[in-house]
């Protein structure tokens, strides 16, 4: 790079040129940041070799001087005392006014660039930006090196959310969205799923033994017993001394269930209404499953 005047490197600007030649090369006035002035000929500015009057420390011998070089937004003032992994750190200047300590792997392989302010997201351009339904209202710092937002939902709910996630279309909403859509693929209605309702109704749990879901034998009474959850909650149909009063007992439920599905086919005529599939039982009954599910 050619030498003039306000050339700086490390704690040395270029003041002014002289007369006087060194070498075949120029000689220069030169101002310290601590006032002082001193005489260097063009190959030491060129090469780095002197950085500043004498009034700081010189680098450690064996490590590289990078002492005057730009590193992107960084200019690299002088090596500390301290050490990274055994890498030497240097304290550099940013070019936005912000003093910063890098180490030297990190300069010379330029992974650092900046004093970190060309890591900030502009703030500008994302608040007020809608990114489903999304809507940014502040920066909400970093999180595990991820920068954060504050963002408000369509439905009212704040949540904060990774820039990444919202560039890349990964988060739309506080999870309404995802929600939504789980009732809308499963048919939930009343906090009943229609597909498990058609499922049960033609499978038998494994684990039952009466040949009829929601139909068991109470170990200790040996009564058998009809239930169905409903809402979340088991209900008990009753206590039987005969396996089938308590299937006719259930079977009554059924019925009531039947009537639901209808009731949403005939609601929902988007929704197809799949075949019905009978599994006979042994004396020709149906095999229901409505006992696992909720109405």
């Amino acid at each position: 790079m050619k030498v003039t005047s306000g050339y700086r490197v490390g704690q040395l600007v270029v003041e002014r040129s002289t007369d006087q030649r060194r070498g075949g090369y120029c000689v220069w006035v030169c101002r310290c940041d601590c006032g002082n002035e001193i005489l260097l000929d063009t190959r030491y500015l060129q090469r780095g070799t002197i950085t500043n009057c004498g009034c700081i420390r010189s680098v450690r011998p064996g490590t590289r001087n990078v002492c005057g070089q730009r590193f992107g937004k960084l200019v690299a003032l002088e090596q500390t005392d301290e050490r990274s992994r055994g890498t030497a750190l240097w304290r550099c200047q940013c070019d936005c006014g912000n003093e910063a300590v890098i180490s030297l792997k990190q300069l010379v392989g330029g992974y650092v660039k900046s004093c970190g302010c060309l890591s900030r997201p502009p703030l500008k351009q994302y608040i007020g930006k809608r990114f489903g339904r999304l809507v940014v209202e502040q920066y909400a710092g970093k999180e595990k090196g991820r920068h954060m937002w504050r963002c408000r939902c369509d439905c009212g709910n704040v949540v904060k959310v990774c820039q990444t996630n919202l560039q890349t279309g990964k988060t739309q909403s506080c999870g309404c969205l995802n929600r939504e859509r789980v009732r809308e693929a499963q048919g939930l209605t009343q906090g009943t799923s229609v597909k498990q309702l058609e499922y049960y109704q033609s499978h038998l749990s494994a684990y039952n033994k009466s040949g009829y879901n929601g139909v068991y034998q109470d170990a200790k009474t040996k009564k058998w017993v009809a239930q169905i959850s409903i809402g979340g909650k088991n209900r008990n149909l009753g206590a039987f001394n005969d396996k089938q009063s308590a299937i006719e007992a259930r079977r009554k439920k059924d019925n009531d269930i039947r009537s639901f599905l209808d009731q949403f086919y005939g609601d929902h005529p988007e929704w197809k209404k799949p075949q019905e599939i009978d599994a006979k039982r042994g004396d020709g009954g149906i095999q229901h499953g409505f006992d696992l599910l909720n109405l």
